[in-house]
């Protein structure tokens, strides 16, 4: 269930909130309040001061990443916590490598078990749907529309927009606390007692 893990990713590494692009002024931080993700209790998310490191082109490409991040963050928390309850494909990934197999795996061992084909696969797929997001006629950073979904695509022209900043603000919150799962998981994984909560989990 590791290659799941590793699958979705793929589909997510270009899987971004379709929104406009944010056009700001120069006054960056004032405007982080009106960007989706920013809401009760903790309003404009940026402990690191970032949305006043640069341009709006900055703001724009920083914003795309923290959405690429969280959509992959949110499908390996997914990925992972599936596995972890024992859930796999039936079947065989190879000729001799069984999705069973993988399930008995940590992550990182699991992915190094994947066959050299099977990894280019992933590795390529991934390469495609970031050239096609980051291909577009006019870039995000120049004023266009953020990166959309690749795999697969979802039109939402027909959500109203108060919704869709709902949406946009939950799937952001939601990807942050997803970010910091995973890397919790990792740490528990690779370092043990790192994470006191996750101690003796046989999913770690």
């Amino acid at each position: 269930m590791k290659s799941v893990i590793f699958l979705a990713l793929v589909e997510s590494a270009a899987a971004f909130a379709p929104a406009s692009a944010p056009r700001t002024s120069m006054a960056l931080n004032a405007d982080l309040s009106s960007m989706p993700g920013s809401t009760a209790p903790v309003g404009p998310f940026d402990p690191l001061n970032l949305a006043t490191a640069g341009s709006d082109e900055t703001l724009a490409w920083l914003r795309a990443a923290e959405l690429k991040h969280s959509r992959v963050a949110m499908l390996a928390t997914t990925g992972y916590i599936v596995q972890g309850a024992g859930f796999h494909f039936p079947g065989m990934l190879s000729s001799d490598v069984s999705f069973e197999s993988l399930s008995a795996m940590k992550p990182l061992d699991a992915w190094g078990a994947v066959p050299d084909a099977g990894k280019a696969q992933i590795l390529g797929t991934i390469f495609i749907a970031e050239l096609i997001t980051e291909s577009k006629p006019v870039h995000y950073t120049k004023g266009g529309d953020l990166p959309q979904m690749v795999f697969p695509q979802i039109d939402f022209s027909g959500v109203d927009s108060a919704t869709l900043k709902r949406k946009q603000d939950s799937e952001l919150n939601n990807g942050r606390l997803a970010m910091i799962a995973i890397m919790s998981f990792f740490s528990a994984t690779t370092i043990a007692g790192s994470v006191p909560a996750l101690v003796n989990n046989p999913a770690f």
